[in-house]
């Protein structure tokens, strides 16, 4: 049965539930997290614990999993699992975010690319290898997160990134239809689908940025088992009346 056909009576949350949450765009992964716990204390749990496996970016939809109560133990074990993606990425252009969050800083030529080339490069970018997280990320340079350097105007140039260790297990050409292209990515813990957009750009001889992201599953969860959030805090705010 999927997760969300389940009847939350009778759940015991501190005991531990992790809700499969399709994340709405634009909403941040914290945003989700303090709108579930809010709805949970108003209906009995006070002090609850409430996190998430696996940050997803504002622009980004999909597969959230909010671990509450006891199950805010397996998080870390929850995000070491393989993730599967799909994404459209846009030829010929870049931005500093490598998506949407930027407007454009720099054109290239995509007449050339052929559907065999974006095939050929996204199979180039499968294995195990370091990768550069964007400037606008969540990652910490000496205890400040990157994304706050950025806004203050810092660069590539200026800040060092340290790389990551990433492994692309398997990449998929859904569609073609220049210059955009739709890609499904399985991919390991840590991988930047923002990151991978730039590199299929520049393995094109041109540049790319990203325009949409829908993680799909989750370790074994799938987005067909997942809640529309108002459904979630629906199903919640029935139990305050109980």
């Amino acid at each position: 049965m999927m997760e969300a056909q389940f009847d939350l009576r009778g759940i015991n949350f501190e005991e531990g539930y992790i809700a499969v949450i399709d994340k709405p765009l634009e909403w941040t992964s914290t945003d989700v997290v303090r709108k579930i716990k809010f709805a949970l204390r108003k209906i009995g749990y006070p002090r609850i614990k409430v996190g998430h496996a696996g940050t997803l970016d504002p622009l980004a939809t999909g597969i959230l999993l909010v671990c509450i109560g006891r199950a805010t133990k397996m998080v870390e074990a929850l995000q070491a699992e393989e993730k599967e993606y799909v994404a459209d990425v846009m030829l010929g252009a870049t931005t500093p975010s490598y998506d949407l969050e930027h407007p454009v800083d720099r054109t290239y030529p995509y007449e050339h690319i052929t559907r065999e080339a974006a095939a050929e490069a996204l199979r180039s970018l499968e294995g195990e290898r370091l990768q550069t997280p964007p400037l606008f990320s969540a990652k910490k340079i000496e205890g400040t997160r990157a994304y706050e350097l950025a806004r203050a105007g810092e660069t590539t140039e200026t800040v060092e990134l340290r790389q990551a260790l990433v492994n692309i297990y398997e990449t998929e050409l859904q569609e073609y239809a220049l210059p955009r292209i739709r890609i499904r990515v399985r991919c390991s813990k840590g991988t930047y689908i923002r990151s991978l957009a730039r590199e299929i750009g520049e393995a094109l001889h041109s540049g790319a940025h990203l325009t949409s992201l829908r993680r799909t599953r989750s370790g074994g969860f799938t987005v067909g088992q997942a809640w529309q959030l108002e459904d979630f805090l629906k199903k919640l705010r029935l139990l305050e009346t109980k």
